[in-house]
């Protein structure tokens, strides 16, 4: 770690997933002791009703071990991750849950589960991630999609990739957020290909995306700094002020929100979107605040998207 602030748990996504009743979330694979940690953490802050799905003498133990009284909580036993993932799909299919949490399970194998175009969870959006960012001692949130699950999006896929962070956005009272579709440059350049593919995007972004303010491309200074963009004359709604960052590729994704995490102890909030319940994607590598506000993420998306 470069930096040594402590992480910390954003109140405004905490307080935002109280206001409403918990949810119902299956805990896939919830066999290891990080992942029943995180779903006792989430049950005692009143955001989720667990379902724990896995091998039942071990989800027992684990619960013994730490002090976790779970009489009253729903066990599903399954025989491997495999069928765990499985399970969960389909109580996520029959409505049973309104979100899924990734457990001890590899992410290919529940991936594999939610897309299966004959019983996953697949509607007509594509599946994508989002990062929703917040660091210790400053104000508000920066979003970053994709940086986990598409790898080279198309102009098209970045359509669908945008459409479903907006969803999120609106899901969080942000009914008009401002998004900067990535590349190096505010300049479209055959030399440069992300910026043309930008340009495409934030040009049909205005034609067919209601709620959300579009531009691109644009530089990562421009559309976080309104400094530099004042200097470099660039004067548009999203200059400076970007809420969302569209990125052009996985690497771009991946290498901007590890930066955050690492550099200034940014809490990482991560899920999937475009299925038919947000799914909480979170590592083993992530801190606990990380974990309970990607779960606090899922949570706040899973009871918007009930109530439309």
């Amino acid at each position: 770690m470069l930096s040594t602030v402590d992480f910390e748990c954003p109140s405004q996504l905490l307080e935002r997933a109280r206001q409403t009743r918990p949810v119902k979330m299956a805990v896939v694979g919830a066999t290891d002791q990080l992942s029943m940690e995180s779903a006792r953490r989430a049950t005692e802050q009143g955001l989720i009703e667990p379902y724990l799905v896995g091998d039942e003498k071990v989800i027992r133990q684990l619960a013994q071990t730490i002090e976790w009284e779970i009489a009253d909580v729903r066990i599903i036993n399954t025989r491997d991750e495999t069928e765990s993932a499985a399970v969960s799909t389909r109580l996520a299919r029959d409505n049973e849950v309104g979100a899924l949490m990734k457990g001890h399970v590899h992410t290919d194998t529940l991936m594999r589960a939610v897309i299966n175009p004959e019983v996953g969870l697949r509607t007509q959006h594509r599946v994508s991630h989002a990062f929703y960012m917040t660091a210790p001692q400053r104000e508000g949130s920066l979003v970053i999609t994709d940086a986990a699950v598409n790898v080279a999006p198309t102009a098209d896929q970045l359509m669908d990739i945008l459409g479903n962070v907006v969803h999120m956005m609106h899901s969080l009272g942000n009914l008009n957020p401002r998004i900067a579709v990535l590349s190096a440059t505010e300049q479209p350049s055959p030399a440069m290909p992300s910026s043309l593919v930008a340009e495409q995007v934030a040009q049909r972004a205005k034609d067919s995306v209601a709620g959300a303010i579009v531009e691109g491309p644009m530089a990562l200074d421009n559309a976080i700094s309104a400094e530099a963009a004042a200097i470099k004359g660039i004067d548009n709604a999203v200059a400076g002020r970007a809420e969302v960052l569209l990125v052009p590729n996985i690497e771009t994704g991946n290498a901007l929100f590890k930066a955050m995490v690492y550099m200034l102890s940014a809490t990482a909030a991560g899920v999937v979107l475009g299925a038919r319940v947000p799914i909480v994607l979170t590592s083993r590598a992530d801190p606990p605040e990380a974990r309970l506000a990607s779960v606090a993420l899922g949570a706040v998306i899973s009871n918007y998207e009930a109530s439309q």
